[in-house]
């Protein structure tokens, strides 16, 4: 499946969820990562976000597109390309 993820967590914390974000998925903007990712890649990545996120100040926000099939990205502005390469 394809996700969208979306945070807004506090500085203190801001850098270890984008590392474990990184990890499963593609960095596109500050707070927003995309990606193709198999069920069980994305219960991994949910557990290990939820165990630092503080539930009362972050917030993970995960968008499931069952197929991109039926999607369009349209993007305006600086464009960056980020393949995850190690």
């Amino acid at each position: 499946m394809f996700v969208i993820l979306v945070y807004d967590i506090n500085k203190k914390r801001v850098n270890k969820i984008r590392k474990i974000c990184l990890k499963y998925l593609t960095h596109i903007q500050k707070s927003v990562f995309e990606g193709m990712i198999t069920e069980s890649k994305l219960e991994k990545l949910k557990q290990e976000t939820a165990s630092l996120i503080d539930v009362k100040e972050d917030s993970i926000c995960i968008y499931k597109i069952g197929s991109i099939k039926y999607t369009c990205k349209e993007q305006i502005g600086l464009i960056t390309t980020n393949n995850n390469i190690i």
